[in-house]
């Protein structure tokens, strides 16, 4: 009989049911416990779903590598230029040195313009050539004379042609010779300070067709070689140096009064022969 009650007692529903509305006081959490449920398959999805973004990502970057990749290796001779293909070839852009960011850049501490001095400083420097007060190295070097150190009179004052080179060059009897048929003939081809330069006829060579000559001058065996080869010869005036007015006055009365003389000097001869 006591062995029976006992058995009823152990399998007997509790009279007393839990309040769903339990409230702890060390706890701030006031609701329903019973809706409090435990859900560790949404954290593993959740887990799982960033695992898989990691792997597509790595995915990713890996096949816009090998497009990158391709895109390099691939000749540029039939491929059509658009904006998804330029670039600069490989090796032509450097990193620039970055001064001034570290001693670990190599060129940190001073950039590269050392500990002191004046170059280290700044400023403009020093002057192109300046040795630090000493005798420079162009002024202690002996000056030309002449020609070599840059005379006006070793310039050159004629475009010269020679006789030969005349011959040569195929002119026909009649023809004229000037500075502008031998540019056409393509004889000269002045450049330079040259383009303003006169003409003037050499002697070397012969000629044997009769043509006109119009030079500033003529040396003295090319004159002797066209009149014998009976060619006309026509020097052309020069550009005339310009002179104050009252220099100018006085060369004037002076060629005017060697005219006279000169004048006076051929009546005579006449007179006392």
């Amino acid at each position: 009989m006591a062995v029976a009650t006992l058995l009823s007692l152990s399998t007997a529903p509790p009279l007393t049911r839990p309040n769903p509305h339990l409230h702890c006081p060390s706890s701030p959490f006031k609701g329903n416990v019973g809706n409090l449920k435990a859900n560790p398959c949404h954290i593993y999805s959740l887990k799982l779903q960033s695992k898989s973004f990691s792997r597509e990502r790595r995915q990713l970057v890996v096949v816009l590598s090998k497009a990158a990749s391709t895109r390099e290796a691939a000749p540029l001779g039939n491929v059509r230029f658009r904006l998804d293909n330029l670039g600069p070839q490989p090796g032509s852009r450097k990193k620039a040195k970055r001064k001034g960011r570290g001693i670990s850049a190599g060129q940190g501490n001073s950039c590269g313009f050392g500990m002191r001095g004046q170059k280290s400083r700044s400023g403009p420097g020093v002057r192109r050539g300046f040795e630090g007060g000493q005798m420079p190295l162009y002024r202690r070097i002996p000056k030309l004379r002449g020609i070599a150190g840059g005379m006006h009179a070793g310039l050159p004052k004629y475009i010269p042609v020679n006789l030969k080179d005349i011959e040569a060059a195929g002119f026909q009897e009649g023809e004229e010779v000037s500075l502008e048929t031998l540019k056409k003939k393509g004889l000269i081809n002045p450049s330079g300070r040259e383009r303003k330069l006169p003409l003037k006829i050499l002697g070397d060579g012969e000629l044997s067709v009769k043509l006109n000559f119009k030079a500033r001058a003529f040396s003295t065996s090319a004159k002797e070689k066209l009149e014998s080869a009976g060619c006309s010869l026509t020097v052309l005036p020069g550009r005339k140096k310009w002179v104050k007015p009252s220099v100018a006055k006085n060369l004037a009365r002076a060629e005017e009064y060697f005219a006279k003389k000169r004048a006076a000097a051929a009546t005579e001869e006449p007179a006392s022969a």
